[in-house]
């Protein structure tokens, strides 16, 4: 083994230092610029937090116009629970459903382990102000996913006699 004298370890030392230099000058001002900007966009959001501080009644009404989902339960029992609350609502709006019928369940592509129950009712008599109040109302159906199908008419010559159709669905568990 070669033993290194004054001179080389100085040379080695030297390298070595430029090295660093030469690093830090390429990568610190990168990391500088990001930094910055890192920091500008951390203040904007906490101006943009500021700005949203709600008072706890405030909170309370925003946390009213969020619908409410109950997980899904197995096919018998979400079904129940399902077509129970949406006769309840419908009831609610002075809607007479006639027949409420279960479609058949289809798997759900988009959310693996759960299948898709649609419930039908058609040709429901009802006034417009109860159409409006029943889909005001139809967001604190827990069990409701969505509406498939929503059909209204009235005929020319009774004019504020409508008829409702709907397909709703709602998810259950596999």
């Amino acid at each position: 083994m070669v033993k290194l004298g004054k001179r080389d370890k100085r040379a080695l030392v030297i390298g070595a230092v430029g090295v660093a230099v030469i690093l830090l000058y390429v990568w610190v001002p990168g990391l500088l610029d990001r930094w910055v900007i890192v920091r500008k966009s951390l203040s904007e959001k906490r101006a943009k937090m500021k700005l949203v501080d709600l008072k706890e009644h405030n909170r309370a009404g925003l946390e009213s116009l969020v619908p409410v989902f109950e997980m899904p339960q197995k096919e018998d029992e979400q079904k129940f629970l399902f077509r129970t609350k949406f006769k309840e609502q419908l009831k609610q709006a002075g809607i007479n459903e006639g027949g409420l019928q279960f479609l058949r369940p289809v798997k759900s592509r988009s959310t693996p382990g759960y299948k898709i129950v649609r419930l039908k009712f058609s040709k429901a008599k009802c006034n417009f102000g109860q159409i409006l109040a029943f889909l005001s109302h139809l967001k604190e159906n827990p069990y409701l996913a969505g509406i498939e199908e929503f059909k209204m008419g009235c005929k020319p010559n009774k004019r504020n006699e409508f008829e409702l159709s709907m397909t709703v669905s709602t998810f259950v568990k596999l």
